[in-house]
């Protein structure tokens, strides 16, 4: 009688979660979950598949009464993942098998019932055909499905891999600053937040800055001692604390004195986590690691859409932050007020290329505006106190100078456009004083629709508006001569200006500080004596970098280098840069030489060798102070000599390291110049494990080879850890490349990759295949070469360049006898699959099937250029076609899968691509499966896209590469079966 009612066992009662999350207080790592309304069925089973990941210590499960239907589930991590996320990954992984046993189920059953039924009224007409074999689609192919697929197991030992800490080094180089990252895949659900897209920006509406954040979930500060190894461990390090528990941590920054750390932490938004809103900004002490809050979310969270914050001084933050009266969102009108109207009656010339997420009515602008509008605030670290300055706008940029006295700041303002993104918005950018006043209006830049589509094409007006590195508040701006149009002849083609911030205020006109015949990339700066200018023109590949005096008017400048810059063997190497005291980045000058230091990858026929050297300007020589080992791979990264105030000296100098080998991945050395011809010294600074070991032992060699036409190629062949040729004979194969465009033959044939670097094995790597016994050949050349003279464009003969190609490199893994070339599949993503599909289309018989994610298969869809194409649909209409593997649809015969995110957010790639084209095929009796992944956009994050894309993939090649048969339990219906059985199973995501 006093039992409680049957339904108390299930139903949640109203305003109770179903579940709810308490942190544990005393026990590190550490978590209790409460369950409602569930038994020990569930216990069980999450309870067993906590166990199954390794980063859980600890996983039990209690019923604290019989008669209160809740469960108690306790886990404990190893710190690296939260016991919130296990808790959700293992969750999600139940769902999953139990949708992949009921599929199975009912397949199994519709196929015993309809085979029984089938056979038995088709025995009187003879016997059923056997349809064991690769021919007909295999069930688990053609039939769609519901629910997310899981990879093999191999797979899974890779991708699921934990990422190692990054390393942030403190400007005095004192202290370093260990960054733990979350897993590389959020889950599902982080991509389907709400996600507002305008004028090619996608924001999240919560967080008041652009969507699908990237995050830290902790952080420590180490001393940077002579033998300190990271990651540290615990007993040396200082975690920074005093945040939420468990918040996400993002946008980290030293001060410039290094005695302070900011960062801005977010709530995940999960089960019993506070709401999401906008970020927050902290700052934390370096030498205790005790953190407080700055600028608290909602009164003064940041509004982060276009920029975040930034240090003024020691003691001052600058920020955007969220309008403290903005209200709500504008709503969308419940009818539509009148019809969407563009306008062109004043026949102006206006291309553009296809860009997507582009505002489509004044709803859309009204959105834009709301989520846009930020204020600037200064907040004082020592006292917490902050100043509003300036009104709200649509601010998109803002950057104090060096000395923290004065603020250049830039926002958009209307009428917008629906034809181009926000960044060619109108734009005014002003100087101001730190209370902002302005002193000067130092550009109003109009809607720019008109900017041509050609390389080397800019905007009007001053352009690249910026403070000098070198000095504490002096501006330097660009301006193009030609307006803009590569087309328009003009020498000079564009101009910088320069122009000191305590003069603007007073009207002073700005002087011109270098003029350029190409088009300006830039300037590095040195110090008054030493600057270098950048030009470089796209038609001819040329750069030339000029050395001129910036405080010497009447000194001429003098040309550094004058080159072709796709020849990767003539590259000299770029400048390193060093700190200053005002937290700039100028040109690393030699103590006494004044020589520059060049880092540079050193390109060649042999492979690439990084070296380190010492430019003389004066002279243009060069000499060698260090140069990669023959055996190995090694690069010379930052500098780690560069404290504020100190000058560089060649002995003893130290920089970072990066060493790797096929072997071992990349680790960080500190190398150290001993000067003369002494070797340099080194000393190993991380010691991060194997990423997949797995696949430890990997056979990789650089072949090279030659088109039909004698043009050099190369490529990267990589094997199978143990393959012996001679035992285990010819490989099925995946060739993944992506094709380049180039202005001549020779810098087409070079080698630009290193035999001795280390195989990053990423989520989405076609290597994975190693793991399943396949050969992949990574990057095999597919330059597109223009030939025929000056005026010859690329594309031209695009198709002819790409299956020469083709061949040649299926003609040398056959040379080799390790590849079967009847069992070769072709596969890309973007551009590589544009090309993927026109290997098919055009030399299908050198393929058994394709792969192409998320690309763009109709020219005529992007008819203002494409790639590096400059020419419109309407200037080449014949290599917009022919390039087109959606008109050769009809001679496409092997298997080509189709993979898009339904959210692609790619200049051209729109997923109508990928739809089209599947139509098309389908129309032509193409074998062809079309896979749309929500909420992902141009490439793929989500641990359950990528899983199901790996997925979708090996079931792909194991069908049409390797052939497989199926077996018995698994033999093909026939067409009769089929019909009956679409009846039964219910179709998914997959077409």
């Amino acid at each position: 009688m006093n039992a409680p009612d049957r339904y108390e066992k299930f139903v949640v009662p109203e305003g109770v979660q179903k579940i709810s999350l308490d942190k544990d207080t005393k026990v590190l790592n550490a978590a209790t979950f409460t369950l409602q309304r569930e038994d020990h069925t569930v216990g069980n089973l999450l309870r067993m598949q906590l166990h199954r990941d390794k980063e859980v210590l600890f996983a039990g499960y209690k019923l604290p009464h019989p008669l209160e239907y809740r469960m108690l589930v306790k886990v404990q991590t190893r710190g690296r993942r939260t016991p919130r996320d296990v808790v959700d990954a293992a969750l999600m992984d139940l769902v999953d098998e139990f949708a992949d046993m009921k599929t199975k189920f009912q397949e199994s059953a519709a196929r015993r019932h309809v085979r029984h039924g089938v056979r038995a009224a088709s025995s009187a007409n003879g016997p059923v055909p056997s349809t064991n074999g690769a021919g007909p689609a295999p069930a688990e192919l053609e039939r769609p499905k519901h629910g997310y697929k899981t990879p093999p197991q191999e797979f899974l030992d890779v991708v699921d891999r934990p990422p190692e800490p990054s390393l942030s080094f403190s400007p005095d180089r004192r202290k370093v600053l260990q960054l733990y990252r979350p897993p590389p895949m959020p889950p599902i659900s982080e991509l389907a937040r709400p996600e507002v897209k305008l004028a090619g920006v996608r924001v999240d509406p919560d967080l008041m800055a652009q969507s699908r954040m990237g995050h830290y979930r902790s952080l420590a500060l180490v001393d940077f001692t002579p033998d300190l190894v990271v990651p540290a461990p615990a007993t040396l390090q200082t975690p920074v604390r005093g945040y939420p528990e468990g918040a996400w941590l993002n946008l980290v920054s030293w001060s410039r004195d290094s005695r302070h750390v900011s960062f801005t932490i977010r709530s995940p938004g999960g089960v019993g986590d506070p709401p999401r809103q906008p970020l927050e900004l902290w700052v934390a002490d370096a030498a205790t690691g005790a953190a407080h809050c700055l600028l608290r979310s909602p009164e003064l969270g940041l509004n982060a859409i276009f920029d975040d914050y930034e240090w003024v001084d020691d003691d001052t933050i600058a920020a955007l932050v969220v309008p403290a009266d903005r209200g709500l969102p504008p709503q969308q009108p419940p009818a539509p007020i009148g019809p969407n109207i563009q306008d062109n009656t004043a026949g102006r010339t206006s291309q553009a290329r296809t860009y997507p997420d582009l505002l489509a009515n004044p709803h859309d602008e009204a959105l834009f505006e709301y989520y846009t509008t930020s204020e600037l605030v200064l907040v004082s670290v020592s006292s917490g106190e902050a100043a509003r300055v300036g009104p709200p706008r649509l601010y998109t940029s803002f950057a104090p100078s060096p000395d923290g006295r004065f603020l250049l700041v830039a926002w958009l303002e209307r009428p917008f456009s629906y034809t181009v993104p926000c960044g060619r918005f109108p734009k005014r950018i002003q100087l101001w004083d730190r209370e902002g006043n302005v002193l000067r209006e130092l550009a109003a830049l109009p809607l720019a629709e008109d900017i041509p589509i050609a390389h080397n094409s800019c905007r009007r007006g001053p352009r690249s508006v910026g403070w000098r590195d070198d000095r504490p508040a002096n501006l330097e701006w660009i301006e193009a001569q030609d307006g803009g149009d590569p087309a328009v002849a003009a020498n000079p083609r564009d101009i910088v200006f320069a122009l000191p911030a305590d003069e603007a205020a007073s009207g002073a006109q700005p002087r011109v500080m270098a003029q350029t015949e190409l088009r300006c990339g830039g300037v590095a700066w040195g110090d008054g004596d030493l600057a270098l200018l950048y030009e470089s023109w796209y038609k001819t590949r040329r750069s030339r970098v000029w050395a001129f005096a910036p405080d010497d008017p009447g000194c001429a400048p003098r040309l550094v280098w004058d080159r072709d810059y796709e020849d990767a063997y003539s590259d000299p190497g770029s400048p390193i840069a060093r700190r200053t005291a005002l937290g700039t980045y100028v040109l690393a000058q030699v103590e006494g030489s004044g020589e520059l230091l060049l880092q540079g990858w050193g390109a060649s026929p042999e492979g690439s060798r990084p070296f380190l050297d010492a430019l003389d300007i004066e002279s243009g020589a060069t000499r060698r102070l260090w140069q990669s080992a023959e055996t190995c791979l090694e690069q010379a990264g930052s500098l780690l000599s560069d404290r504020p105030g100190e000058p560089l000296r060649l002995k003893g100098l130290q920089l970072l390291m990066s060493r790797q080998s096929v072997e071992d991945q990349p680790q960080t050395h500190v190398l150290t110049l001993r000067g003369g011809d002494a070797p340099a010294a080194d000393r190993q600074l991380t010691q991060f494990p194997h990423p997949y070991p797995t696949l430890r032992g990997l056979q990789k060699e650089i072949v090279r080879y030659q088109r039909e036409d004698g043009l050099d190629l190369n490529a990267t062949l990589y094997l199978p850890p143990g393959y012996d040729r001679d035992r285990d004979g010819r490989l099925p194969c995946l060739l993944w490349a992506y094709p380049r465009e180039y202005k001549s033959r020779e810098a087409a044939g070079q080698l630009r990759r290193s035999p001795h670097e280390f195989a990053g094995i990423e989520a989405m790597s076609p290597l994975l295949w190693l793991a399943r016994g396949y050969a992949v050949l990574d990057g095999p050349g597919f330059p597109i070469v223009a030939e025929g003279g000056d005026d010859a464009e690329p594309n031209d003969t695009y198709v002819q360049q790409l299956t020469a190609a083709a061949r040649a490199a299926v003609q040398e893994l056959d040379r080799r006898g390790v590849v079967d070339t009847a069992r070769i599949a072709v596969g890309g993503h973007s551009y590589g699959a544009f090309m993927a599909a026109n290997l098919l289309a055009h030399a299908g018989g050198l393929f058994a099937c394709g792969i192409a994610r998320s690309g763009a298969y109709n020219r005529t869809l992007t008819p203002f250029g494409f790639q590096a194409e400059e020419r419109t649909l309407w200037q080449a209409p014949q290599t917009y076609i022919t390039m087109s593997p959606f008109m050769q649809a009809d001679k496409i015969k092997q298997p080509l899968l189709l993979v898009h995110g339904q959210d692609d957010n790619n200049t051209g790639t729109y997923p109508l691509q990928s739809e089209r084209f599947y139509a098309a095929l389908k129309g032509h009796g193409a074998p062809a499966r079309l896979v749309l992944l929500p909420h992902e956009s141009h490439g793929y994050r989500a641990r359950e896209s990528v899983l199901h894309v790996l997925a979708e993939q090996d079931q792909w090649l194991r069908r049409y590469c390797e052939g497989q048969a199926a077996s018995d339990s698994d033999a093909e219906p026939s067409a009769e079966e089929e019909d009956v059985l679409q009846q039964t199973v219910a179709g998914g995501a997959a077409v």
